[in-house]
């Protein structure tokens, strides 16, 4: 069985496959669409995706309710949970319009940040995805990596950011690179490999804090946000994914 940690990047999305019975057996790849990575020769079985699944009709507050849950666990790292507007807003090409429909259809009324704006391609495409292939539905799951880092470090919040004014930190990398290692969870070499063109370090980090958590699910552990998950209009399912607590 093979699994897979993917995130975002400038070549469209940066994916580490792995086998789960030889995890020394992996690859590094970037696709242009995550569909060509669920559909890649090894055929991944649980895909961990740092892209948020299921979209609201409305927000309540700061976002959905995934969101809201995980953002307190994360200490100094919760501004990077972004607040998920409604599917109308995310569906809006202009950041203008996208912020008009925010505001109208939130409460209290919020509208987008640029950050938030500049992910909207990706969650659409993961959105349409799903809505067309539901085969694919039971196979990917969200995923944080802060969150993932957090389970990794005893289920406590990281002191070190990844990035400073959207430069990597030095420290905060390192601290992530030694919470993969301890875990003994992936080879040494894997986390120490440099990205593909197309993709930075720090998405092939993102890439493989999701790997963890596809590796737990693939050996029947997982624990989401909320348990159980809840679901969005169109039957997604609205819930960020991390590893089990440990015995």
């Amino acid at each position: 069985m093979w699994v897979a940690g993917v995130d975002g990047c400038r070549a469209g999305w940066i994916a580490v496959l792995m086998r789960v019975e030889d995890p020394n057996v992996h690859r590094i790849v970037t696709a242009p669409t995550l569909e060509a990575i669920a559909d890649a020769p090894e055929h991944p079985a649980v895909i961990a995706v740092d892209m948020p699944i299921g979209l609201p009709e409305r927000t309540q507050g700061s976002g959905r309710a995934p969101d809201q849950m995980i953002r307190p666990l994360l200490g100094e790292r919760q501004s990077s949970v972004f607040a998920i507007p409604s599917r109308r807003a995310v569906e809006a090409m202009d950041y203008a319009e996208a912020c008009t429909i925010a505001a109208a259809t939130s409460d209290p009324s919020r509208k987008v940040s640029r950050q938030g704006f500049a992910i909207f391609p990706k969650i659409r495409e993961i959105d349409a995805l799903l809505r067309a292939r539901p085969d694919l539905v039971p196979r990917i799951y969200e995923v944080h990596p802060e969150l993932a880092f957090w389970a990794l470090n005893g289920r406590r919040a990281l002191t070190q950011p990844k990035k400073v004014k959207g430069t990597p930190h030095r420290p905060g990398m390192d601290l992530r690179r030694d919470l993969l290692k301890e875990s003994g969870l992936l080879p040494g070499a894997l986390i120490e490999a440099l990205p593909p063109r197309g993709a930075a370090q720090d998405d092939l980090l993102d890439a493989l804090a999701g790997l963890t958590v596809a590796l737990d699910l693939a050996r029947g552990g997982g624990q989401s946000f909320p348990d159980p998950p809840g679901r969005d209009a169109h039957g997604l399912p609205v819930a960020i994914w991390t590893l089990r607590p440990k015995p």
